[in-house]
């Protein structure tokens, strides 16, 4: 489905990711932020473990297999 370490930016990654349960990881520029599982996710942010992450200042990256 997704290759470890691509970047997910469109709603229908951060859809396959969550019904998936394919684990994500976000960055804040190059300095590593958090991992694990998307709860929910909107235009403007991403839900994981129960932080709200928004999608203009954080990158996130599929991580299959983690």
């Amino acid at each position: 489905m997704y290759m470890n370490g691509q970047m997910i930016y469109e709603d229908r990654h951060f859809h396959d990711h969550m019904s998936s349960e394919v684990p994500v990881q976000i960055y804040c520029g190059r300095m590593h932020s958090d991992i694990g599982f998307i709860e929910q996710y909107g235009k403007e942010f991403v839900l994981v473990n129960n932080i709200f992450y928004s999608r203009k200042q954080f990158t996130f990256v599929s991580r299959p297999g983690y």
